[in-house]
């Protein structure tokens, strides 16, 4: 038998991190049926999805809708309303034009978030989300739940 020795290293290393995620991605395609008609095809990346709310009078950022769509999913990366905006359905609106964009022009037929317990777990529900994981102390303290809804 032979034992072969490695050299563990911890640094940052972007050229052997893109490299480790296109071995990934291909060993991931091999093995996955899914993945592999996903090959190709204009669902093989994620594209970027932003609403922006901006006042008319000045420009400034009311709140934003930040989130990508990859194969017919809708992900919300970040959902912001400033504080002087709340409580109007603002934010609804925001994540609502999201998802009309992802099911209507992007063929996508479920969202998926992730939000902390101090944050909005109870305005995602309302809006049809429901609870799909809840990670405890993440980070130490917190509540991280992952939610879900069927589009369309």
């Amino acid at each position: 038998m032979v034992c072969r020795m490695f050299r563990l290293e911890t640094e940052v290393d972007k050229a052997r991190r893109d490299l480790l995620r296109t071995r990934l991605r291909d060993t991931n395609t091999a093995a996955s049926p899914v993945l592999r008609a996903l090959r190709g095809t204009p669902d093989e990346r994620d594209a970027p999805l932003h609403v922006w709310a901006v006042n008319d009078g000045d420009d400034d950022l009311a709140g934003g809708l930040v989130g990508h769509t990859w194969a017919t999913w809708l992900h919300v990366t970040y959902l912001w309303v400033d504080e002087r905006h709340r409580g109007r359905g603002l934010g609804a609106r925001l994540l609502a034009q999201a998802e009309h964009i992802a099911t209507t022009s992007r063929g996508c037929r479920a969202a998926r978030l992730e939000t902390w317990d101090f944050q909005a777990p109870r305005f995602y529900e309302k809006q049809g989300y429901e609870v799909v994981s809840v990670i405890p102390d993440y980070p130490p303290g917190i509540t991280e739940y992952a939610l879900t809804k069927r589009l369309g």
